[in-house]
């Protein structure tokens, strides 16, 4: 099971399950986007942005072909938004946002594969694929690299631009041309309803408890404890909770799980573009927003902790990203779990979700958030309190999970000493 969860979700945030988007933030409706961002140019851009009117009345009256006005318009948004240069700031054209604008249920309409950027982030290659999916069934590998989708080159594509191109209604098939080595190979998939395992558990030796979750999705709270129900967890010596391959997710589903460990104190704080500043806390099983005035605004009721005294072990990698710094971050700083293995992909950065008006969308960077310590983990991670680091190359399967080993390692030790 442990093999199984690693195998499947090996993804940083340049890595995704098709049709799953990894949003730490809130996805907007259409109708919130136009109450957050005016349509009309503000008196200060009308004249910086005359040079961009002039350049769309001259292509109009003097290009030698007709050029669609929405080809025009998408490819000035995407311009903007790639000015930005920020890998996690995206705009998808009318298209193929539907196709992203979904929530993080567990659920997929696509192929089964994993992907991610190469190096030069100018393609898109296969880093796993799923068993039991289109992508397996068809004979599609890690390593295969997309070339061609449905006639369309995608040399230069975002991931998600990609996933976009690539997800479907179940039952529609996909054309893909993948390069493997040096060969080019087609492939006509047929799309289906993928359901992605999120959560997993399990007991161990020493009556320790063990339970994974592959991303924050807006069911993992309640997977979760359906989990600690499951395995009795108030009958156990120890819990290691697994988040290593966790990609991220909702800031609502992190902040849902970060109350788990935490019965009060500061979950995380959030640094805004216009210099305000969000701190979130957790006290009577609620959690609050205070901004730096000190006015408070409930956030999320209901957000029950554990309630048991064991001691509790988190296990994160260089795959833990966003989300799950967040959550690990929050508990280290407040002393609630000792972290174990390798440090963490560090993104410490808050997205929305928004759709436009003419139906693409938009993914911003809005925030900067921060450990409750205040430290901001950009490019950074978090650093475990035990550093286990798996050598380059090691196989897992044929020489064991030295990084869980050590978290049981650990509690096994812990439990000794308190009786």
């Amino acid at each position: 099971m442990k093999q199984l969860k690693r195998n499947i979700i090996l993804g940083v945030m340049a890595v995704n399950i098709f049709l799953a988007g990894m949003l730490f933030g809130t996805q907007l409706s259409m109708s919130q986007a136009q109450e957050q961002a005016q349509i009309t140019l503000p008196p200060e851009a009308q004249a910086a942005f005359e040079p961009l009117f002039q350049a769309y009345n001259m292509i109009d009256s003097q290009y030698v072909s007709d050029v669609e006005i929405d080809v025009l318009v998408d490819g000035a948004i995407r311009g903007m938004v790639e000015a930005l240069d920020d890998p996690y700031s995206n705009y998808v054209d009318p298209e193929f946002f539907p196709f992203v604008n979904n929530d993080l249920s567990g659920e997929i309409e696509g192929i089964g594969v994993v992907i991610t950027e190469t190096e030069d982030g100018n393609e898109i290659e296969i880093v796993n694929v799923l068993e039991g999916t289109p992508a397996e069934a068809a004979g599609l590998q890690p390593g295969d690299v997309f070339v061609i989708v449905n006639g369309e080159n995608v040399y230069g594509l975002t991931y998600l631009e990609l996933a976009a191109r690539v997800r479907g209604r179940a039952g529609t098939t996909v054309n893909i041309t993948m390069r493997r080595g040096q060969e080019l190979i087609d492939f006509v998939v047929e799309r289906a309803r993928i359901e992605i395992p999120n959560v997993e558990y399990e007991i161990l030796e020493g009556d320790i408890g063990y339970i994974s979750m592959a991303q924050f999705s807006s069911l993992s709270r309640q997977q979760v404890d359906e989990a600690l129900a499951a395995i009795h967890i108030d009958t156990l010596n120890g819990l290691i909770f697994d988040l290593r391959g966790n990609p991220g997710g909702y800031l609502s589903a992190a902040v849902q799980i970060g109350g788990l460990f935490l019965e009060e104190g500061t979950l995380l704080i959030e640094d805004f573009g216009d210099g305000t500043t969000e701190e979130f806390i957790i006290r009577d099983q609620q959690v609050f927003q205070v901004d730096q005035n000190g006015n408070e605004t409930l956030y999320m009721s209901d957000v029950t902790p554990l309630n048991v005294d064991i001691p509790i072990v988190v296990l994160v990698d260089e795959f833990s990203a966003s989300a799950s710094e967040l959550v690990a971050g929050a508990w280290q700083d407040n002393g609630v779990v000792t972290l174990i293995g390798n440090t963490t992909f560090g993104k410490g950065t808050v997205q929305t979700q928004s759709q436009l008006i003419n139906g693409g969308g938009i993914r911003l960077t809005i925030a900067r958030w921060l450990t409750p310590n205040g430290n901001w983990i950009s490019e950074q991670g978090i650093t475990p309190d035990i550093l286990v680091t798996l050598p380059d190359n090691y196989d897992i399967e044929q020489y064991g999970d030295i990084q869980l080993k050590a978290a049981l390692e650990y509690l096994m030790q812990e439990t000794v000493e308190m009786e």
